[in-house]
């Protein structure tokens, strides 16, 4: 499974507990109220992808992952974070713990309810007399404080320095934001994109301000899960979500737990992200099961091609955390592990990710004693800094193999 883990944030009773349960299967707490969600739940979800299998004209059987029908199924770690309220940067609501879990987070999914039928404290109102931008803006601005004090902490200790230097000043900062995953090289990149000059002492608070809105878009990227789609109101707040971040995906969260939930009890055959299920012809439906199902498949996957649910997890993953999926093997002539297994692994890399890299992902030591790569769909030879592409199949050969 990939080191890395995806959060789900968003306001209490905005569909968080019924997005995370629709995509990992694991039943939490599910109620109409604020804070239902008062520890933060980890569970295993699975990114979808299309396999090598069929191109190479393989029949495959993984390990780490599944493949139904030749798509790909690959586990990543998700976790349903506690529901957040304006004022969590100053400890308003569960918002220290809030704070510290997404801490751990690599990016983030936010759970807005499009449907505008809960107020910014989650609390239900008439529904569209809310409006979901809101929501977007004050949890920035909650991230955004929170970042801001973590940086700024002490600061006035580092300008009692004589002679401050910009290197002096990065050093600094890059310590205190170490914990978000934010590197010396991302503080130099930021501080050209805020256009701040080489004169560390002469930062004011709007400085500052403007470098943590840039730093929080690298440390913690955000994509939208505009929930509740099925409903009427729902549809304008959709398109201006839309213009107020572009990577805003219509999620019906309750739908796709519907499905999954009567795909496990085989009353239908359906796989995460598809466009539509068919019914088992093994399992007679109720008229209330088959009323329930044709109303998902008119009011949400007719309109949607989906539920969304499952594009949050690609987009996180591919879009967001800019990733893609390597299958290593040993024998680049039959596909193979040393078991036998036919593309027995498939791996989420970084984009960037050289074959060393790679190696030392696979196993510490294949990373040590890597020799070179083998291309096993053409058999070209490839060295230890060739940088790995999306949908590589791949031979690792290392010096204890060659003994």
């Amino acid at each position: 499974m990939v080191d890395v883990q995806v959060g789900i944030i968003g306001k209490p009773n905005a569909g968080k507990s019924t997005f995370f349960s629709a995509a990992t299967l694991t039943m939490v707490p599910i109620a109409n109220y604020p804070f239902t969600t008062i520890r933060p739940n980890h569970g295993i979800s699975y990114l979808r992808t299309r396999c090598v299998c069929k191109e190479l004209g393989l029949v495959d059987n993984p390990r780490n992952s599944k493949c139904l029908d030749g798509e790909r199924f690959i586990p990543v770690d998700l976790v349903d974070l506690p529901g957040l309220v304006p004022g969590a940067a100053e400890g308003k609501g569960l918002g220290n713990q809030f704070l510290d879990e997404v801490r751990r987070a690599d990016a983030l999914i936010h759970v807005i309810d499009a449907s505008g039928s809960t107020d910014s404290e989650g609390k239900l109102v008439s529904s569209g007399t809310h409006d979901p931008r809101d929501d977007v803006v004050f949890l920035e601005k909650e991230l955004e404080t929170w970042m801001l004090h973590l940086m700024t902490k002490d600061w006035d200790k580092i300008i009692r320095r004589p002679n401050l230097t910009l290197d002096e000043a990065i050093v600094g900062l890059a310590d205190r934001l170490s914990g978000l995953g934010l590197r010396k090289l991302d503080i130099e990149g930021s501080l050209k994109v805020a256009g701040l000059g080489s004169k560390p002492l002469e930062w004011r608070e709007a400085d500052f301000a403007h470098l943590v809105r840039v730093l929080r878009k690298k440390a913690k990227p955000v994509l939208l899960a505009a929930n509740k789609i099925d409903i009427p109101t729902a549809q304008p707040n959709l398109d201006n979500l839309k213009n107020v971040d572009p990577l805003t995906i219509p999620v019906s969260a309750e739908a796709e737990l519907a499905l999954r939930r009567a795909t496990e009890k085989e009353m239908i055959s359906y796989k995460p992200g598809d466009a539509d299920f068919s019914i088992l012809d093994t399992f007679h439906l109720s008229i209330e099961q088959e009323a329930a199902l044709t109303a998902i498949r008119e009011k949400v996957l007719a309109k949607f091609m989906s539920t969304g649910v499952q594009d949050c997890i690609n987009s996180a993953f591919f879009r967001l955390l800019n990733m893609m999926v390597v299958f290593p093997v040993e024998n680049p002539e039959h596909f193979t592990d040393h078991s036998g297994n036919v593309l027995p692994d498939a791996l989420l890399v970084p984009r960037g990710t050289t074959l060393r890299e790679l190696a030392s992902k696979v196993h510490t030591e294949l990373g040590e004693s890597l020799l070179y790569g083998v291309n096993a769909r053409n058999g070209m030879r490839l060295g230890e800094s060739y940088e790995v592409k999306d949908r590589d199949v791949l031979s690792l050969v290392s010096t204890a193999q060659r003994r």
